[in-house]
């Protein structure tokens, strides 16, 4: 099999996640002009990429998911069950990272391969900050559900391609300043 260079993949994969980080706007777009068909199989190709590139349990059992929202879309002609691909990712990372909490969490994870030997009081404060990120998971997957639901087309789109994503984003920014208050109390 031959696999492509590492720049080759690393640009691949860098447009992968920004097709899907301009998912919401090709579903409006969609049903804008009647192409939910198009969109629907577009995310069954980033799903199907996705597993292909990466394959595990955990991404067969997120592409079928992803995949079965998609053939909804196609057989019914409605753009909902694309609207359900944030509560889908959502979901997801909440799965991933409360599962995450019956072992090492993730977070301490990631801090390890930064630092090998993490004092026990870093050890609290990434579990801590794995549940942080579950809380954060289950209220933006129920406002994406709430959006899906009864907001309009556009309310949709500018919560799931806009806010939700300053919302991560602000969960990074404020996460980074309170490890760094802690760290300069701490020492």
């Amino acid at each position: 099999m031959i696999r492509p260079s590492r720049a080759v993949s690393l640009i691949l994969r860098a447009l992968l996640w920004a097709i899907a980080a301009l998912y919401p706007i090709a579903v409006y777009v969609g049903l804008k002009t009647g192409h939910l068909t198009g969109v629907a199989l577009l995310l069954g190709l980033i799903a199907l990429w996705r597993y292909f590139s990466k394959p595990s349990k955990g991404a067969l059992v997120l592409c079928g998911a992803v995949l079965s929202l998609a053939a909804a879309a196609i057989m019914t002609g409605g753009a909902l069950p694309l609207k359900f691909y944030p509560v889908a990712m959502n979901l997801a990372f909440l799965i991933v990272f409360a599962g995450s909490l019956f072992s090492t969490p993730i977070i301490e994870r990631f801090a390890r391969i930064k630092e090998k030997d993490l004092a026990p009081a870093a050890v609290t404060y990434c579990r801590n900050v794995t549940l942080a990120w579950c809380v954060f998971f289950v209220l933006n997957g129920l406002v994406a559900l709430d959006s899906a639901l009864f907001r309009s087309d556009a309310w949709w789109t500018l919560y799931n391609g806009f806010i939700s994503y300053i919302l991560i984003g602000c969960m990074f920014a404020g996460e980074f300043l309170i490890r760094m208050f802690v760290r300069s109390r701490t020492g």
